[in-house]
């Protein structure tokens, strides 16, 4: 699945840097994982400067990805 920051890659609205993922064309907001806890998200490979793909299992609940596993994948070269 795709994941990025909402706001940067995603164009969502709300203030601040947030993780989102996007299902199905759709983006999500992501409770159970933050964007800090994939390294620096405003540096090269930052989740605010590019989208990566991620290995994640959870539900969509009210207009949020609730994330139960989130396991971002290296950057291809």
């Amino acid at each position: 699945m795709e994941a990025s920051c909402g706001q940067c890659q995603f164009g969502m609205d709300a203030p601040g840097c947030d993780l989102a993922v996007r299902l199905d064309g759709t983006p999500y907001f992501v409770d159970g994982s933050g964007i800090d806890d994939h390294g620096d998200a405003h540096g090269a490979e930052g989740l605010c400067n590019a989208v990566r793909m991620a290995e994640v299992t959870g539900t969509v609940v009210d207009g949020r990805f609730i994330a139960e596993r989130f396991v971002l994948q290296p950057q291809e070269p």
